[in-house]
């Protein structure tokens, strides 16, 4: 029967090799889906694993630690973010006490005072950018690269700079350590250690595994609907190899060998795709560097189970879609109506959407569980939709029936009402990708509008903020630590810099005013003091620039250059004046400076230098770009993977609504010919095949969409506490495309209507 199976699969017609390409293409799809998705997440540990150096002497645990060697001699290190064009800079500072101090990775040794080592990457832009934008920020000069074992990502700028010890002893916050850190940023749980690089890869693992299950499902739809492609003849073929003999064994087994094969083929071929297509997978943005394309490898498990999960999937959807050929030996002239669905179809997509409420304030603890936890949810709410949409499509089309009186509309609504499963399937997919994309769109929506930036005009974004506060003394209120105030000369500098359209100074404040922008409430706690600055000063900033009328001096918040960019600061519309000379403020320390800029990367890169080398021992200065860009970076990698979703589904959906209509017109061509025989018109007939994928699409599609939005509103408030937000108005354009493109598949299989039911197809054979 194998080799009759084969038969009938190789050599079976245009009808057997187009159903068998189908299914290869979905399984190939659905396997290099899954792989791009595991070895991201390999790929996600691996590149965190190199950051985890860049967070020595930052408190990370010891267990996690090589062990220091007795005779090490202790190296003096610091790390500070620099800046160029919106690209973050790892700058580290070390300084040898010895010949046995450690030796970071990636390095062949330690630079000595006036080297220093730059990533490749930064060795390009280092020699490309002018000295005044960049290169005069580093002191001494180059003395190698640094290698690919300290590096998160190709385009990573790192560079190591050497010193002497009792220069960079004096720095701030300089520290002595024995080892580099070993222990990966997510090993840290936020209690016993600090980490200032890279990111906690857990939640990258959790949001890959959530989005391939839900990438999965419109795959193992366009297989199932593939399968059954000429499922009518089929049922006449096995009919009558049941009235020769054969056995419902046998009849099970050539139906299996179809999608054995092509679910071996798919999977060889998605594995071929998958290391294709790994370069361009490498670009994929998740975690603020693209990953090296040696980095997205496979693990035996990972291929084990793909190589076993999809096809195991894949012969399930087939065989799922092909039980109605099972079927006695007079079964196909036998045919009945079948049993409508009943209500208690809709009992999974409830059970999925109380698993995912019953999580919300009950969230495990570990990733693992998380995904258990989540993946779950989101397969019972897809599944759910699957199986209750028979019942949707059946109350639909009855509504239909009942309310109108017009050929079409009745012929489909009858149909629909006779054989809801059938019309729901050619729809499955489409309805699904629905339910995905709004689901990624509450989603990502809500962590947007959480975390992410409020749209600023080119000069509030260019404007560069130096704060040069070391913390805050909630006793006294007052920030802690200062620098002195600009000399005329470095003021000169940056007055004279292109593009630059101010300075503002903000001092210490001898007055105690408290910050004008936050209102103490009683028992709460000491206000915090405001910062003081000249009125002449603040007019030339781009925002939040007015003082009071006649003041010479203004009280300011705390954090300033971040012109209240926030979504949770709401500011005053003029700052209140401070009693204090122009001539009393100007000597005192400043804690923070902002730059107006013009925006153009000139004028921003040779101002920051020009601070970076007044304050060497400070942190460089930010825009407010890239103050906002730091905290929503790992949102716009999230951004784009819900992107590839939306984009990946509907094509899929597309598919299988395609290959359904023009399958669903093949199986019925004798009862359409037969209809166009006693008079009924070639439009009507068109009409009626346009209604019956129309009505379930739009009934169980705002169903879906709702579910959507309901899973990610239960998602992010058990996750994050958030809660999802309305949709753009993109979202609603992706939803009509999706729509619209979907009415003109069903279009585009009309002519093949008319071919199909001419009258030479209602003789008996």
């Amino acid at each position: 029967m194998i080799r009759l199976g084969l038969r009938l699969t190789l050599s079976g017609g245009r009808e057997a090799a187009a159903r068998l390409a189908v299914i290869v293409a979905a399984v190939a799809v659905g396997v290099g889906l899954l792989l791009s998705i595991l070895a991201a997440i390999n790929a996600t540990a691996t590149q965190n694993s190199r950051n985890a150096w860049l967070n020595t002497g930052s408190g990370t645990r010891a267990s996690s630690q090589s062990v220091a060697k007795a005779d090490t001699d202790p190296l003096w290190w610091l790390l500070r973010a620099d800046h160029f064009d919106g690209e973050t800079i790892g700058r580290v500072d070390v300084a040898a006490t010895g010949p046995n101090s450690p030796v970071p990775p990636g390095l062949s040794r330690l630079p000595g005072p006036g080297e220093f080592y730059a990533s490749p990457a930064l060795d390009k832009l280092l020699h490309s950018a002018p000295a005044a934008e960049l290169a005069d920020r580093y002191p001494g000069h180059q003395v190698g690269t640094v290698g690919t074992a300290a590096l998160p990502g190709p385009d990573s700028l790192v560079i190591v700079i050497g010193h002497r010890p009792d220069q960079l002893a004096k720095q701030h916050d300089a520290t002595q350590v024995a080892q580099i850190t070993t222990a990966t940023p997510s090993s840290c749980n936020g209690t016993n250690c600090t980490v200032r690089a890279g990111i906690d890869s857990r939640g990258i693992k959790l949001i890959l595994s959530v989005a391939g299950t839900a990438l999965i499902f419109p795959v193992l739809i366009l297989i199932g609907t593939a399968t059954r492609l000429a499922a009518a003849r089929r049922e006449q073929r096995f009919a009558a190899m049941r009235l020769v003999g054969a056995t419902p064994r046998q009849i099970s087994m050539l139906s299996a060998v179809e999608s054995t094969v092509a679910a071996l083929v798919g999977t060889a071929v998605g594995f071929g795709l998958f290391y294709v297509f790994r370069t361009q997978l490498a670009l994929v943005n998740l975690t603020s560097t693209p990953y090296f394309a040696g980095d997205l490898t496979l693990r035996t498990g990972d291929i084990l189970l793909v190589s076993v999960a999809v096809p195991v999937g894949a012969a399930i959807a087939a065989r799922i879609a092909l039980r109605r050929v099972q079927v006695s030996p007079l079964g196909v002239t036998r045919r009945i109506t079948p049993r409508p669905p009943r209500v208690y179809r809709v009992i999974p997509l409830a059970v999925g959407i109380a698993e995912l409420s019953y999580t919300i304030g009950r969230v495990p603890r570990s990733t693992n569980g998380q995904i258990w936890v989540f993946v779950l949810g989101i397969l019972l709410v897809l599944t759910g939709l699957v199986i209750a949409g028979p019942w949707l499509t059946m109350a639909g089309a009855r509504l239909l029936a009942r309310q109108t009186s017009r050929p079409a509309l009745l012929v489909a609504g009858r149909r629909l009402a006779d054989d809801p499963k059938a019309g729901f399937r050619a729809v499955s997919g489409l309805v699904l990708a629905l339910c995905v994309t709004s689901a990624a769109v509450g989603i990502i929506g809500s962590l947007n509008a959480e975390r992410s930036i409020p749209q600023a005009s080119r000069t509030v974004a260019g404007a560069l903020d130096a704060n040069y506060t070391e913390g805050f003394n909630r006793a006294t209120g007052r920030q802690i630590g200062s620098v002195p105030t600009l000399s005329k000369a470095a003021l000169g500098d940056l007055d004279s810099v292109p593009g630059v359209k101010g300075v503002l100074m903000i001092h210490t404040n001898p007055l105690g005013t408290t910050d004008p922008t936050i209102h103490a409430r009683q028992g709460v706690g000491t206000p915090p003091i405001a910062g003081l600055a000249s009125c002449t000063e603040l007019a030339r900033m781009p925002a939040n620039r007015t003082c009071a009328p006649g003041a010479q001096a203004a009280s300011l918040p705390q954090n300033y250059g971040s012109f209240g960019t926030y979504y949770w600061m709401h500011w005053p519309t003029a700052w209140p004046a401070a009693d204090i000379s122009a001539q009393r403020l100007a000597p005192l320390p400043v804690q923070e400076i902002v730059v107006a800029t013009d925006g153009s990367t000139s004028a921003i890169e040779r101002a920051r230098t020009i601070l970076a080398n007044t304050y060497p021992d400070r942190d460089v200065p930010w825009t407010v770009r890239e103050d906002h860009a730091q905290s929503g970076a790992q949102l716009a990698g999230y951004q784009q993977l819900a992107n590839v979703v939306i984009l990946v589904s509907f094509p899929i959906a597309g598919c299988s609504l395609a290959v359904s209509v023009a399958g669903g017109l093949r199986d019925r061509k004798r009862p359409f010919s037969l209809l166009r025989l006693t008079g009924t018109q070639l439009g009507v007939l068109r009409r009626v095949v346009l209604l019956e994928s129309a009505v379930p699409l739009l009934v169980v599609a705002v169903v879906a969409i709702g579910m959507g939005f309901l899973a990610a509103q239960l998602f992010v408030q058990a996750q994050f506490r958030y809660s999802i937000q309305a949709p753009g108005i993109q979202y609603y354009a992706i939803v009509l495309a999706g729509l619209v493109a979907s009415l003109g598949v069903i279009a585009s299989t009309m002519p093949l209507l008319r071919r199909i039911t001419g009258p030479e197809t209602a003789r008996n054979e």
